[in-house]
């Protein structure tokens, strides 16, 4: 196992299975209805076991950021400056990403942000965000 890559596990594995396939996947809970990020095999809201995958848009906003200009730990050391960010998903919850393809001083709170999806192996490919066109 590299520890530059997320791990798999029983619980997210579908997140990451859509993601190689060029889809977000959100949890959603039948009890009080609302969605949740990050994978979880139950509410964090009613904490019932109710909840299913879905399809989310892939659109957000911008919460917030951070541009990082130094990272010794590989393999980020290779990707400076890079943007990270918090998404807001249109669906609901808060997501940690990156934002690319994107001069930082264009960067603004609320910025409206579409997924895109980086491989980072041959079975790792992970969504990040750019502008919204």
């Amino acid at each position: 196992m590299r520890f530059d890559l997320p791990a798999a596990d029983d619980e997210t594995q579908p997140f990451w299975d859509a993601a190689r396939e060029g889809q977000l996947l959100i949890k959603r809970c039948a009890d009080c209805g609302r969605a949740h990020f990050y994978p979880r095999p139950f509410c964090p809201f009613c904490w019932s076991p109710a909840v299913s995958w879905e399809a989310a848009s892939g659109e957000a906003a911008l919460y917030t950021w951070s541009v990082v200009h130094h990272n010794d730990l590989p393999p980020f050391s290779e990707r400076i400056p890079y943007v990270a960010a918090v998404v807001d998903l249109v669906e609901g919850p808060r997501m940690m990403t990156n934002v690319v393809d994107c001069d930082p001083d264009r960067l603004e709170v609320g910025m409206r942000l579409h997924v895109a999806y980086r491989e980072l192996a041959d079975d790792v490919t992970v969504p990040v965000f750019t502008p919204a066109s």
